[in-house]
């Protein structure tokens, strides 16, 4: 197949987070097209503005844009239909509802999600506790985590644990390696959800072959043996089964989709412990 290329400008006058999500969302859904991003974050001045349009005049394409001052926003306007650059705001049509249904006006503050308030520093917090929770760490004060991830080697624990951290939520992780006992601690936890993860076998031996590769190690092991490795995995699922602990398969979930399912998780787990 053919590939086509095109330039997508994404001029936020925050992280531009919120673009990058977006763009790349959309331009997922269209097989053989591939987009360049162009990523112009904290556009807050004339000046700053001026070098984004310069190279969308360099580089025509599609320019989605988060800005919320009316001058910046009329200026980069104006520069796209010089260009013949197709534009649009990304949370204009949001703006709009919410202002149609709450018979409200919006305070123009650019990076207004991103200030420091409450949220923010749980969400720090929660960072700090997951990094010093990460493979089996700490297991003294398990219980005062949110959610504890357990799986064998190269099941997504760490990436899926910082992800849920970045959401708010304290996590722990546990490496399920044969022969070493789980940490005493974990019998005793009531506040966590504990969340089982697992992956086929072929997927693990895969992800442990790419890595023993990198750190140039020997691969004559059972760390990549596939009857080995179907053996650990197996028994991890007698793990979660005794517990009655929740799994999820990692083999074909990205790292959003495994937390997304962990919070829905957490969510029905945390009314259940509020109730008891």
């Amino acid at each position: 197949m053919v590939r086509s290329y095109f330039h997508l400008h994404l001029v936020s006058d925050s992280t531009g987070e919120t673009l990058i999500n977006v763009g790349r969302a959309a331009a997922a859904q269209y097989e053989g097209v591939s987009a360049i991003e162009h990523v112009y974050p904290l556009v807050r001045s004339a000046s700053q503005l001026e070098r984004v349009i310069n190279e969308i005049e360099q580089a025509p394409g599609i320019v989605l844009y988060t800005l919320v001052g009316q001058d910046l926003t009329a200026r980069l306007e104006e520069a796209c239909r010089a260009t013949g650059s197709p534009y649009l705001s990304v949370l204009q049509p949001v703006h709009s509802l919410l202002q149609s249904y709450l018979g409200a006006h919006s305070t123009a503050r650019p990076g207004a999600q991103h200030m420091l308030n409450a949220e923010y520093f749980k969400r720090i917090d929660a960072m700090n506790f997951t990094l010093a929770h990460d493979d089996g760490n700490l297991p003294v004060d398990l219980d005062e985590a949110d959610v504890i991830l357990l799986g064998v080697s190269r099941s997504s624990k760490t990436p899926t644990s910082i992800y849920l951290a970045n959401r708010g939520l304290k996590t722990a992780n546990i490496p399920l390696v044969p022969g070493m006992p789980l940490p005493p601690s974990l019998e005793q936890v009531r506040k966590p959800l504990v969340v089982g993860l697992i992956a086929s076998p072929e997927r693990i031996v895969q992800i442990r072959q790419n890595r023993l590769l990198t750190l140039k190690a020997d691969d004559s092991t059972a760390y990549v043996d596939r009857e080995a490795v179907a053996n650990e995995v197996a028994a991890s699922r007698r793990l979660f089964a005794r517990h009655r602990w929740p799994v999820i398969d990692v083999t074909r979930r990205s790292i959003e989709e495994t937390a997304a399912a962990i919070v829905e998780l957490h969510r029905e787990h945390r009314l259940k412990f509020i109730a008891d």
